[in-house]
């Protein structure tokens, strides 16, 4: 029942002042991106996505972008047009890869996770950042996790790359806050989507019962976050880390 209600709630989406907004959001061909995309829309606010998959989703602009890649960054930057505004930047693009033992990580899997989750993370970040300094006003939600917090066995990569990209945000608040340029960073625990169910049952029941919920987060809970940083509303969080664990969390 107590899932239920939680669904429930959620799908009673607020109201965000987004009107006449530009975002930028990677990752967002499904999942929690995809979440985003269709709040931000619904709240006036235009977007375009960036993933290495094209997105079908009325309203939106879609470009095939591999966040890893510069000169895919650059065709991505070169497609907005001289003088758009960059108002809003969601880093959601993300790699979870294998959950295993370190020792037996192939690094070719864990070097992909550090340049997704990381490395992508900071070469959008330093694209699209000259603009919101010209300008001086924008809002960046950068995608950490639990696991960069609290460091999870069996996603070694995943807790590290997470981890810096906490840090990332932090420093980077720090140097940007003085153009009005605000950088906050979510940290989910185990949300319903595609990467989470793909560890398989066995893994997913196990975080079922390590939350005090008892239950996985939804996707719809995380786009609400997301958009109120990115809303007046939110007008002094720069360099914050937001827990959206259902009470796991236990730093």
């Amino acid at each position: 029942m107590r899932v239920q209600s939680g669904e429930r709630k959620a799908a009673m989406s607020n109201s965000y002042d987004l009107k006449g907004k530009f975002a930028i959001v990677t990752g967002a061909a499904k999942g929690i991106g995809r979440e985003i995309v269709d709040l931000f829309l619904r709240n006036g606010c235009r977007v375009q996505i960036w993933d290495v998959n094209e997105a079908h989703i009325p309203g939106a602009e879609s470009v095939v972008v591999d966040i890893t890649k510069p000169t895919q960054i650059d065709s991505g930057m070169a497609a907005l047009g001289d003088g758009q505004r960059i108002d809003i930047l969601v880093n959601d693009a993300g790699y979870l890869g294998r959950a295993t033992d370190f020792v037996s990580h192939p690094p070719d899997d864990w070097q992909l996770i550090i340049r997704v989750n990381l490395l992508g993370t900071m070469l959008v970040t330093q694209a699209v950042l000259p603009i919101m300094i010209r300008q001086r006003a924008g809002r960046i939600v950068n995608f950490g996790s639990l696991a960069g917090n609290e460091g999870l066995a069996g996603i070694a990569a995943y807790s590290a790359a997470s981890g810096g990209v906490i840090s990332f945000t932090k420093a980077l608040s720090r140097e940007v806050a003085q153009y009005d340029v605000f950088a906050n960073c979510i940290a989910p625990g185990p949300i319903n989507t595609d990467m989470i169910r793909d560890l398989g049952p066995q893994v997913v029941d196990q975080m079922i019962k390590d939350s005090p919920m008892g239950r996985l987060g939804l996707t719809q809970e995380v786009a609400e976050l997301v958009a109120w940083l990115c809303t007046e509303a939110s007008r002094f969080n720069t360099g914050a880390v937001f827990d959206m664990s259902g009470g796991r969390a236990r730093y």
